[in-house]
């Protein structure tokens, strides 16, 4: 039976662009990048302790392959054990972040990537 989730995919407008974000706000690594053909590449990145890996695919191939592909918006929520740390780290690498927000069911807050898509960030504790 499934054991993992091994991949999400992301759609985005453009990949170099995207692989910046990740890896230089985000301090994702790339975990695996080759060609798939003559004006595609594969795009991984994720977490170096972590097995899931976001697929960063661009927008237009996709909608070229499939144009009924709903490419508009991913719904993620990323987990931390120190929500505050985390949100004071992405902020002060200039990502886009809403209020830390202190809820009855836990602390989070939002934050944009390159392409204005929102994420969540969600500190767990179990």
């Amino acid at each position: 039976m499934i054991n993992k989730i091994g991949k999400i995919t992301i759609y985005v407008n453009n990949q170099e662009e995207a692989k910046e974000f990740w890896t230089k706000k985000m301090n994702f690594i790339v975990k695996l990048e080759q060609p798939m053909g003559p004006n595609m590449k594969w795009l991984e990145v994720g977490l170096k302790e972590e097995f899931t890996s976001f697929v960063l695919y661009e927008k237009q191939l996709m909608l070229a392959q499939n144009p009924d592909a709903n490419v508009s918006h991913p719904n993620i929520i990323l987990s931390t054990d120190d929500i505050e740390s985390t949100y004071t780290k992405i902020k002060s690498n200039g990502v886009v972040v809403g209020e830390l927000m202190i809820m009855p069911y836990g602390k989070m807050f939002k934050f944009e990537d390159q392409d204005k898509n929102e994420y969540l960030v969600r500190e767990d504790k179990y």
